[in-house]
């Protein structure tokens, strides 16, 4: 017997840190300031999480509460969260200190500069018994969705993509790695997922054993699901499939972007997954009186993902694909496209910052009294 019980979701969201002057700054002072506010790897940047949430009424007050907390703690030590995908313009970011980073540093070189520069969005959408792995599928095919939130072109004052932030992950970071940072394909079971981890993890521990460093040392650091950066994953420890593709971005769009994920991914109870071998337009999630929820062939979402990355919403067939799933593009304002320059310099980086910080600010005002807390998540 299927279960009726809501499925539930969470966010993990980056914000950069910056000063009244629109300076990169440490989140020092930010990170007691709210339940679910905690450092990330670099120094200049803030994450928020919330937990578990059965409703998306629910995640978005909690996340807006969150937030609210670390906004008013940010005001009075004059600091500012900021939600573009980079920040623009800067060259180096500081790491905090720790055996994880120092490990990747040494195996991915120095390309992991790369991923200093990157805030981004991570989606939990819990596992439905029996249908992990056509969650996983879906997910997959959703992953283009990602052109909804693009909110930065530029790296190191130059436009790179229209999602600068993916281009660093997948196209730049990962190179000398084999499957790291890449979307996988579709995969059959568990047990295919399960092998295509381990051998993942044992080319990263070769990786990290010809670079130099003990192979235990490296162990104790990272596990087959800790080791591997792909955009969508199967996640052991917290039950859930999650989507790490998305920019951070206002907190209203990312709230719109879980509810709409987990819309598609919930509309597989009750119905049959379909993958196709061949490209076919009746692809998309089940709308009313449908039992079937169709997924393209691996190589048309990789197609589409690219112009997500290179492109966003300018594309046409990209539009098309989306609107075939039931996203309402109209409803979303990736800001990638509104710093038009080519170039821009440090001092133009400062001011764009606060721009975006006070379009975060302006975003959860307008949430108002609606947004407050009311009885909380879900935290079994």
């Amino acid at each position: 017997m299927l279960s009726s019980d809501p499925l539930r979701r969470s966010i993990e969201v980056e914000y950069w840190v910056v000063d009244g002057d629109g300076r990169l700054v440490d989140p020092e002072g930010l990170v007691d300031a709210s339940p679910g506010a905690e450092r990330e790897f670099v120094r200049p940047m803030l994450e928020v999480k919330t937990t578990p949430c059965e409703t998306t009424a629910e995640l978005e007050a909690e996340l807006f509460e969150r937030l609210r907390r670390v906004l008013e703690r940010a005001h009075e030590l004059d600091k500012h969260l900021v939600p573009l995908a980079t920040p623009l313009h800067a060259e180096g970011i500081r790491e905090l200190p720790s055996d994880r980073t120092r490990i990747q540093n040494v195996v991915v070189g120095d390309d992991f500069e790369y991923v200093r520069h990157c805030a981004g969005t991570h989606i939990h959408v819990e596992q439905l018994p029996g249908r992990a792995v056509d969650q996983l599928n879906t997910l997959i095919a959703l992953d283009p969705a990602l052109s909804l939130v693009n909110s930065a072109r530029h790296f190191r004052g130059r436009i790179v993509a229209d999602g600068a932030r993916s281009k660093l992950y997948r196209w730049l970071a990962y190179d000398d790695l084999p499957n790291q940072g890449t979307l996988w394909p579709y995969v059959q079971d568990t047990a295919e997922w399960d092998e295509r981890l381990e051998r993942c993890y044992e080319a990263f521990l070769e990786a990290s054993m010809d670079a130099g460093l003990d192979r235990e040392a490296v162990e104790s650091s990272f596990d087959p699901e800790s080791a591997v950066w792909t955009p969508v994953q199967l996640r052991g420890e917290f039950g859930t499939v999650e989507w790490r593709s998305p920019d951070t971005t206002v907190p209203s769009q990312v709230v719109r972007l879980a509810d709409d994920i987990a819309s598609v991914v919930e509309a597989l109870r009750g119905t049959d997954l379909v993958i196709h071998e061949e490209t076919a337009p009746d692809i998309g999630a089940v709308g009313p009186g449908g039992d079937t929820v169709t997924l393209p062939p691996f190589r048309t979402v990789v197609e589409h993902a690219d112009a997500a990355i290179r492109d966003g919403l300018d594309s046409p067939a990209l539009r098309s694909y989306l609107k075939a799933f039931g996203f309402d593009l109209s409803a979303y304002d990736p800001v990638s496209g509104a710093i038009d320059q080519e170039t821009v310099t440090v001092t133009e980086a400062r001011e764009h910052r606060l721009e975006h910080a006070d379009r975060l600010e302006r975003d959860i005002r307008r949430s108002g009294s609606a947004n407050k807390v009311s009885g909380g998540c879900d935290t079994r």
